[in-house]
C-alpha cells in the first residue's frame, strides 16, 4: 500500500471517521499526532469480483455467474446468477440483485443465501453499470433506457410503480428521503419523491456523471469525464462544489460514511478520502489497480479490484 505524504495518515481519518458515526451531525476530530495508514487485507477472489453490499461485518459482492459473501477472512455462502450486474441492496433480509441475463431483479435470503423470488423488471442498463438501492420501505431499480425507474414492493415482491425519468437513467442512490438519480448521457441529477414517484426537480452535471451516493449533508455524483466529485444541495438542486481528483473518475465507486466521501478510483490510486466541508482531499490510498466498487462500514472499507482478483478489507490497527 501507498499514501501520499502530504495528506493525513488514514488511520486517524478513519478514527475521526468512527466517531463522527456515533454523531453523524458533528465533524470528525482534528488529527494529532502520528499514527500508520489503513492496512489492506486483501483476499483472492477468484473470478470478476465486483460490487458490493454490507451485511453486518461481511460483504455480498456479485462475481462471474455468482454472488459471493464474503468476511474479512473467508468465503461464507455462495449462489448462482446467470450474471449478476451493479450495485446490490439489502433490505427486509435480503439481498436484492440485478441479474442482467434475465432482466429481472433477484431476491436472496441473507441467512440460507437461498433465491426467494424473481422480479421481471426489465433493466436499463443491460452491460450493468447499474444500481439496485433500498428506500422508503421499497426496492428501485433503473427498468428501461428510454427513461423508467420501477418501484419493488417486498412484501409482494411485485412493481407497484414505475416513474419517468431522463433516457438513459441507470444510476441511483437514496438519501435525504429521496431517491436520486443519474442519467450520464443526459448530463442530470433527477430528484424523485417517493410520495408521488415523480420527479420533482434536476440539476444540470458535467461530464458523463455516473456513480453517484446521498450523504455527509449532501449528493455526491463522480462526473466521470471530468474527472471531479459534484457536491449537490439536496435541497436547493443546486451544485455547490466540486473536488478535482485526476483526469477522470471513469468506473470506479462512492460512498459516504464517518463524516468522510468515499471514493474507488480506477486511475492513480486506489481509494481517495475526500472532505465533505472543505471538499479537500484529505487521503489518497493504495495503488491503481483498475476498476472496482467500494463499500464504507464504521469497522473499516471494502474495495473490490476484479482485474486482479481481488476483495480487501482497509481497517486501522487496534489501539
Amino acid at each position: 500500500m501507498t499514501s501520499h505524504p502530504a495528506n493525513r495518515p488514514l488511520s486517524l481519518i478513519m478514527a475521526g471517521a468512527l466517531l463522527a458515526s456515533c454523531a453523524p451531525d458533528a465533524p470528525p476530530p482534528p488529527a494529532t499526532g502520528e499514527a500508520p495508514d489503513l492496512t489492506e487485507k486483501a483476499l483472492k477472489v477468484p473470478g470478476f469480483a465486483d460490487f458490493i453490499a454490507i451485511d453486518g461485518d461481511t460483504a455480498w459482492v456479485t462475481n462471474d455467474g455468482r454472488v459471493e459473501q464474503w468476511s474479512t477472512s473467508e468465503k461464507l455462502a455462495s449462489l448462482a446468477v446467470p450474471r449478476p450486474c451493479g450495485t446490490m441492496a439489502i433490505a427486509e433480509g435480503a439481498l436484492w440483485v440485478a441479474n442482467c441475463k434475465g432482466g429481472e431483479v433477484w431476491r436472496v435470503n441473507l441467512k440460507t443465501a437461498a433465491l426467494e423470488a424473481k422480479i421481471a423488471t426489465g433493466l436499463a442498463n443491460p452491460k450493468g453499470e447499474t444500481n439496485v438501492v433500498a428506500g422508503a420501505g421499497s426496492v428501485w431499480v433503473a427498468s428501461d433506457p428510454a427513461g423508467k425507474v420501477a418501484r419493488i414492493d417486498p412484501a409482494t415482491n411485485t412493481v407497484i410503480a414505475t416513474i419517468p425519468v431522463a433516457p438513459e437513467t441507470w444510476y441511483l442512490a437514496f438519501g435525504f428521503d429521496a431517491i436520486w438519480a443519474v442519467s450520464s448521457e443526459g448530463k442530470v441529477l433527477q430528484k424523485i419523491d417517493p410520495a408521488t414517484n415523480t420527479v420533482v426537480g434536476t440539476t444540470p452535471l458535467g461530464d458523463t456523471p455516473g456513480f453517484l451516493a446521498a450523504g455527509e449533508g449532501a449528493v455526491w455524483v463522480q462526473e466521470q469525464g471530468d474527472g471531479t466529485v459534484a457536491k449537490v444541495d439536496p435541497a436547493a438542486l443546486t451544485v455547490a462544489g466540486r473536488t478535482k481528483v485526476g483526469d477522470n473518475l471513469k468506473w470506479g465507486d462512492i460512498d459516504t460514511g464517518g463524516g468522510m466521501v468515499w471514493l474507488r478510483t480506477t486511475d492513480d490510486q486506489a481509494l481517495v478520502v475526500i472532505d465533505p466541508a472543505s471538499l479537500e482531499i484529505r487521503a489518497r490510498m493504495g495503488d491503481a489497480v483498475g476498476s472496482g466498487a467500494l463499500r464504507w462500514t464504521p469497522k473499516g472499507v471494502w474495495t473490490s479490484a476484479h482485474d486482479n482478483q481481488t476483495l480487501s478489507w482497509w481497517s486501522a490497527p487496534a489501539p
